[in-house]
């Protein structure tokens, strides 16, 4: 057991022998142990000196060893979930030198990625994607007459999704070769381990229980009907004694388990015999998130994912914010908001940490829900609640919200529901990369019918927003982004600002920038030295249409920026209703380039997209020379 993290790198003499499977499976079975000691050792040395998620990982040493020892991979497919409780995979498939990179621009991706290693078989960062991959693999490899095997490997709370459950479901009606382990830390579905049930799982993995049952199949095939109902209820009752089989059996699954996701030799012996088996088969291996390091099995959620950690104590660092995180904006507004209003109802689909509902929870317990990762499920629950007069608030990350879009469209805004979308992560996220980016909801969201869309520009314009989203009688979503605010002030009286009106912050000459969301602050910064306008737009729909008349009318170019995709965004609205009214003026969109941007800093990522001070500064006087040396010419505008 560690209780602190190693403040130099330790010392690991298997792990040097077994940094690739092939290595790894030259050792011999009893070496094993030793070596999950390394890697559990080793992970806890790099993720300290990079950062980065930490208790999935130390979850699933074992079971990742034991994967590898038996499976040939990467020949043999395996297909994580999440991607949270890969980092031992990446220490093992060839990348250890390369784990103090991880999260950082140009390094190691934080989650598996089918450019990084042919080991990645699939790229992750959502839940509850592995078994449907899987059996995607499965199914073509029986169409190519293949035998390499396929084992999906999902934990961490995927199993509460819908999706995995459709995807269980089709796997039993396909009756395709593969593997589903569910890592159970606790996070899913929990059942006690103990001696017993590791006995009864090594007697139904085995050659011998297989050969019997399916030997006794063939006997009582040629029998009456009742005795075959019979003996098919005999084992059924016998496997519901000491382990939660039904529910997988009655799919279709060939269940195993639950057996202890800790005990290398349980696991090794356990995979070596269902390997081979025909058909679907379900392991349920049972973990304990954050295992081996001590303070991360006391608090497996705060130890999820962990910040640098600098040389000395072996403490995270401790930085006193300078300004509120926008979750931090958002967890205070629900909570006031509750207060005044007891119809009000808060969901999150399992992001009550990250959306900054812990609050909200302990205080309105009876108002708060946690759907678990069922992101369509939980925009319909909310459909539902405002169908009947209450008034649901549903936090929700935008990447998430890509996987809830019909929901959004047939069950809220087609109804023209009163629900409150608060979107969190909105923009580029940083180390988490392009699966967890909120690059595309202002233009999936903007064609959507009905719904009104705010963009804050700083903590209060959040605060103020989502009361005014709160107020419109019908869906409106507020978006806004990972991390701290700007610092300015939070004015705790809420006011209702007009619908679809920005404000004019600086009026300058020939050049208007309209700017929508948290990039206000560069933009302004970028006025300053050409002498341009300034409009924080607030809304993204409404646009403010008397606004951009009047900056059409008196500038002689107009840029819209934003932190989204370019293509469908708030600067295609600007464009549209700009030709509608046949006012012909140069627009300069900025944007998220059309390619998904890899990991980095915030900084750097922001760097690259031109959406830094330095770029906008750069584009706009581009395209400004280009507007003076007469390559670009403004047609006369539409009077008005």
């Amino acid at each position: 057991m560690f209780h602190e993290f190693p403040l130099s790198e330790p010392s690991t003499p298997l792990l040097d022998q077994a940094d690739t499977p092939d290595k790894l499976r030259r050792l011999a079975p009893e070496q094993l142990p030793q070596l999950a000691n390394e890697l559990r050792e080793f992970l806890l040395y790099t993720v300290s000196k990079s950062g980065g998620h930490f208790g999935a990982g130390l979850g699933v040493v074992e079971l990742t060893i034991a994967l590898h020892y038996v499976y040939n991979t990467p020949e043999d497919r395996l297909v994580w979930d999440v991607g949270h409780q890969a980092y031992p995979h990446k220490i093992l498939t060839g990348r250890r030198q390369q784990m103090h990179t991880i999260r950082q621009k140009f390094g190691l991706a934080a989650f598996p990625s089918r450019t990084e290693s042919e080991y990645d078989t699939f790229g992750v960062g959502h839940s509850s994607t592995s078994i449907s991959a899987a059996l995607g693999m499965a199914m073509a490899a029986k169409m190519h007459n293949k035998t390499h095997k396929v084992a999906a490997i999902i934990g961490d709370g995927a199993m509460t999704a819908g999706m995995a459950f459709e995807a269980l479901n089709h796997a039993a009606h396909a009756q395709t070769n593969m593997l589903v382990i569910l890592n159970d830390n606790n996070m899913s579905i929990s059942q006690n381990v103990g001696g017993l049930s590791n006995y009864f799982a090594r007697l139904w993995a085995s050659k011998l229980y297989t050969s019997v049952r399916e030997g006794g199949k063939k006997f009582l095939a040629n029998l009456p009907e009742p005795a075959m109902e019979l003996a098919r209820k005999t084992e059924e009752h016998m496997k519901g004694m000491v382990s939660p089989a039904t529910l997988f059996e009655e799919m279709g699954f060939n269940y195993i388990g639950p057996i202890d996701g800790h005990d290398i030799e349980i696991l090794v012996h356990t995979l070596e015999n269902m390997r081979d088996l025909q058909g679907p088969q379900l392991l349920h291996v049972i973990t304990q998130k954050g295992k081996g390091f001590a303070p991360a099995e006391l608090d497996p959620i705060g130890y999820h994912a962990i910040n640098k950690i600098e040389p000395g104590p072996g403490k995270p660092v401790s930085v006193k914010p300078k300004a509120p995180k926008y979750q931090d904006v958002f967890g205070q507004w629900i909570c006031d908001m509750a207060e005044k209003d007891p119809m009000l109802m808060g969901i999150t689909p399992a992001m009550c940490e990250g959306s900054g509902m812990v609050n909200f929870s302990k205080r309105f317990p009876r108002r708060y829900h946690d759907v678990a990762i069922a992101e369509q499920h939980s925009l319909t629950l909310a459909a539902g609640m405002a169908c009947d007069g209450l008034k649901p608030v549903v936090a929700i990350y935008s990447t998430f919200l890509q996987r809830a879009y019909d929901q959004l469209i047939h069950d809220i805004a087609l109804q023209n529901l009163d629900v409150t979308l608060g979107i969190d992560r909105a923009g580029l996220v940083g180390a988490d990369g392009p699966t967890h980016a909120g690059s595309f909801d202002l233009s999936f969201m903007r064609c959507v019918p009905n719904l009104v869309i705010c963009a804050p520009s700083d903590e209060n314009e959040c605060r103020q927003l989502l009361y005014t989203a709160y107020q419109y009688k019908g869906p409106a979503a507020v978006r806004y982004p990972r991390g701290q605010g700007n610092g300015v002030k939070i004015e705790k009286t809420m006011v209702n600002l007009p619908l679809g009106k920005g404000r004019l912050l600086k009026e300058g000459s020939d050049i208007a920038i309209l700017a929508f969301g948290t990039v206000l602050k560069p933009a302004l910064e970028v006025a300053e030295q050409l002498n341009a306008s300034v409009v924080d737009m607030r809304f993204v729909k409404p646009l403010d249409e008397e606004l951009i008349c009047h900056m059409a009318n008196t500038h002689q170019l107009l840029v819209t920026v934003e932190e989204n995709e370019i293509s469908g965004g708030a600067g295609s609205g600007v464009t549209e209703f700009l030709n509608r009214e046949s006012l012909f003026i140069p627009v300069l969109q900025l944007g998220l380039p059309d390619y998904f941007v890899e990991h980095a800093s915030p900084q750097e990522m922001l760097s690259e997209c031109g959406l830094d001070k330095v770029g906008i500064l750069n584009s706009i006087e581009y395209r400004w020379r280009e507007i003076q040396a007469g390559q670009i010419k403004k047609k006369p505008a539409k009077p008005g």
